[in-house]
């Protein structure tokens, strides 16, 4: 029973419309193929009646024909017609659709303005592009930071490693003069030989102002 007083939207006229015009064309298209079955059936009256030689009858069945053609290509015209109708329809339902689609964009599209506030936005952009200038400043001082702590880590192991060097070279030296010592069971030690021996700061000293080492 609710369907009954349902109101009916356009979609649905335009369905009822639709069907009816189909119907319509149906109908035209039957009507014309009884009309081409009657004018074949006069051709072959007129025919038989023009071999028996009856002329009178010939011209009244030949009238008939004309108006029997006139009426058939009234059909083509009609159905012509009919088809123009339910085109213009269908087109006109898309128009109110695509309408209908922009009306509700337009809604949306004004109701999103009327949420948005452009210099608040305006506002946000730029605290955004200031804090991002910002985050790029403080990582390029922690980089440089870094950097130069590791340079200056980098330096004192090099430090470290040349003051190695010059020990070792030094050590070197103090071997090779302790090698050149007397051993103890060929020569007695004396007090000389002793301290030919022993190197001296002073010795020690030069070696490193020879390296170049203050």
């Amino acid at each position: 029973m609710a369907s009954l007083f349902k109101k009916k939207t356009v979609d649905d006229i335009i369905k009822e419309q639709s069907k009816e015009l189909r119907g319509t064309q149906r109908q035209i298209t039957r009507d014309r193929a009884a009309l081409e079955k009657q004018e074949k059936q006069m051709e072959a009256e007129i025919k038989k009646m023009a071999k028996s030689g009856n002329r009178e009858a010939c011209k009244i069945l030949a009238k008939q024909l004309v108006q029997l053609r006139k009426q058939k290509n009234r059909t083509y015209a009609v159905s012509s017609k009919v088809t123009s109708m339910s085109t213009q329809t269908k087109v006109m339902n898309s128009q109110m659709k695509m309408a209908g689609a922009m009306s509700t964009s337009a809604k949306t599209m004004q109701a999103v303005n009327k949420k948005m506030d452009p210099q608040k936005t305006l506002k946000t952009m730029q605290d955004f592009q200031k804090e991002n200038m910002k985050m790029g400043m403080t990582e390029e001082m922690m980089n440089d930071t870094l950097d130069e702590i590791f340079d200056a880590s980098g330096d004192e192991e090099e430090s470290e490693d040349i003051v190695n060097q010059v020990l070792d070279e030094i050590g070197i030296e103090i071997t090779g003069k302790m090698v050149r010592a007397p051993a103890a069971g060929k020569s007695l030690p004396n007090a000389a030989s002793s301290k030919q021996a022993t190197i001296t700061d002073d010795e020690i000293e030069k070696q490193l102002r020879a390296l170049g080492v203050d």
